[in-house]
């Protein structure tokens, strides 16, 4: 059932992307961003963001444009990632990543025009939308992808390799590189809801908190999982010395962790009632993806 959700949200995010991307000028960058972008994916965090809509009864229609654009920022962050200079991964979802498809060069220059793309979706004339909300969903993406966010994770995940870190420090390092967007997800819907200041606090951490236990499905999955499952190499993480909590205190008692953080975040999810549903098998979903 969630997984028809999942590929449901996925074809109306995939289908607003497309028609926008077709309405650009035209330019050699044009194939390789959307190469990065369309090439498959669950595009789960789209899914948080449509799910956690319904919880406010928010028009889905409102959410596509940040869907979208949290799409691109997503993909740029890994075409970026796959970079011979970070992770130096050659296999993407199942197909050569954007720089072995296209050169390094290209593969920068689409990821920062995927960067910059998100910014434009949100910003368009076309989405009408309160322009005070409109500006403060601008600044919170920023925030949120920069070296405050998503980049500055990737900055310590590349520190930390080979070095042996606390468990604070890790945590630290998967809420900045893969919270912050999570963060972003639900709080953009608190400002579309209109939430008050504590709310959308709530909705922050809540984002975090889910964006982490989604970076610890996804340590699981690098040593239990199949390179079919994965789209990827698997076991690349030990080879390349990350510091993970998998690392720091073996599988088993990360995993135990991992759990009792999906019960926390459940208990505060079910806590909104029936609208909450959909969100709830989300995180249900995201610990449980056959590993």
């Amino acid at each position: 059932m969630i997984k028809n959700k999942l590929i449901k949200n996925a074809k109306k995010v995939d289908k607003f992307l497309i028609s926008y991307l077709n309405k650009q000028d035209r330019s050699l960058l044009i194939y390789p961003m959307k190469y990065g972008v369309l090439s498959g994916g669950k595009k789960i965090r789209s899914s948080v963001i449509l799910s956690a809509g319904k919880i406010f009864n928010l028009n889905q229609k409102k959410l596509i444009n940040i869907c979208a654009a949290v799409e691109c920022i997503h993909s740029y962050s890994l075409i970026h990632d796959d970079l011979p200079c970070m992770d130096n991964d050659s296999i993407r979802r199942g197909k050569p990543s954007t720089h072995i498809k296209f050169g390094e060069a290209s593969a920068v220059l689409a990821g920062n025009s995927l960067l910059t793309l998100a910014f434009e979706i949100i910003s368009d004339q076309n989405y009408l939308i309160n322009p005070k909300l409109k500006n403060e969903i601008i600044k919170l993406l920023a925030f949120c992808s920069g070296h405050t966010g998503i980049a500055g994770g990737q900055e310590l995940d590349l520190k930390f390799e080979n070095k042996r870190k606390s468990f604070k420090e890790i945590i630290l390092m998967q809420k900045k590189k893969t919270g912050k967007l999570f963060n972003f997800c639900l709080h953009s819907v608190g400002v579309l809801a209109k939430k008050n200041k504590k709310e959308k606090f709530f909705l922050s951490n809540l984002g975090e908190d889910i964006g982490l236990l989604f970076q610890l499905s996804d340590d699981f999955l690098d040593i239990k999982g199949t390179k079919k499952l994965v789209g990827k190499p698997i076991k690349k993480d030990r080879k390349k010395g990350k510091s993970t909590l998998i690392s720091l205190i073996g599988y088993e008692k990360a995993y135990n962790y991992a759990n009792n953080l999906k019960k926390k975040i459940l208990l505060k999810i079910k806590k909104r009632g029936r609208r909450a549903k959909d969100l709830s098998d989300l995180i249900e979903f995201i610990l449980g993806r056959n590993f």
